[in-house]
């Protein structure tokens, strides 16, 4: 192992060429989580409130296995299994011409998209960090954010099963003796404050307007960017999600005429927010106090 990784140290675009092809792999596990966990959490809804109003379970509830595993990959137009050799990450797509072999209906472009998205930002992640223990835990921060991004932005849903254990990681990351992204004591106080900033606001918010301003799974996801990376990112991430959620949102009410009742999820920008902090949070800290003349 010393000597694989001494070998990917020195041969840095390698390193980089395997982290792609790595990152478009996990994309394509990504598209199945995005796709089903939502199913999933629906069902087990549905069971649970049969369960509670003393309802019979249906004999396809009780009987269909549904997981990110179980069953295989189908289309969703035709019903037909999709081979190994028609689930190439991004090849595949191509080869198809992004057509069913089966019905021909044309497949999501939102498929390839994730794959090299998801390849792209490991490998700005690993070109960061380097071959090293941090890179390994931002590239499962990373993976993380961009399920929980597209699982919001279709949704409006982060589920509990990948914000909570984000937390718990993060703060195994960050253990004595050698934090890797905070101090551990940092990253206790970024979690609790991250989950009860967002709380409160959201409390005032309701009491001033009568509305829900965000979901709980926004205070969930602020406390895990808390844990990472400790409770002094939590500003720059609040306000580069606000700045970026600001610009996309009134582009989509000018441009495309987005009806403004319309809630627009919170959790895509906070996720790129905690990443850009992620990789170059402490950099634009440093570059604002001294441009302020505070450092």
């Amino acid at each position: 192992m010393d000597t694989l990784y001494v070998w990917l140290t020195s041969n840095a675009v390698v390193a980089l060429l395997i982290t792609g092809v790595l990152g478009l792999v996990i994309g394509s596990f990504l598209n199945v989580v995005i796709h089903r966990l939502p199913v999933m959490l629906e069902r087990t809804w549905r069971r649970q409130c049969q369960e509670m109003s003393g309802a019979e379970t249906s004999a396809t509830d009780a009987e269909e296995t549904y997981n990110l595993i179980t069953p295989r990959s189908r289309c969703p137009h035709c019903n037909h299994t999709i081979t190994a050799l028609q689930n190439i990450p991004v090849i595949s797509f191509l080869w198809l011409k992004g057509k069913c072999v089966a019905c021909g209906h044309p497949i999501s472009w939102r498929y390839p998209i994730v794959e090299l998205l998801t390849a792209m930002l490991s490998i700005v992640v690993v070109w960061h960090f380097g071959i090293t223990a941090a890179a390994g835990g931002a590239l499962v921060f990373t993976w993380t954010v961009i399920a929980l991004a597209v699982i919001d932005f279709d949704h409006q849903i982060l589920p509990d099963n990948v914000t909570l254990p984000l937390i718990w990681v993060g703060l195994l990351v960050n253990l004595y003796p050698n934090p890797t992204f905070a101090p551990l004591t940092s990253a206790v106080i970024g979690a609790v404050a991250g989950y009860l900033s967002l709380w409160s606001v959201f409390h005032i918010f309701k009491l001033i307007t009568g509305k829900e301003g965000m979901g709980y799974g926004d205070f969930k996801l602020f406390a895990a960017f808390g844990a990472w990376l400790g409770w002094q990112s939590l500003p720059l991430i609040i306000l580069l999600a606000s700045f970026v959620g600001a610009i996309v949102g009134g582009a989509l009410i000018l441009m495309l005429g987005r009806d403004r009742q319309l809630p627009i999820p919170f959790g895509p920008f906070l996720c790129a927010a905690g990443w850009i902090a992620l990789l170059w949070g402490n950099d634009m800290t440093r570059f604002y106090l001294q441009f302020v003349g505070l450092n």
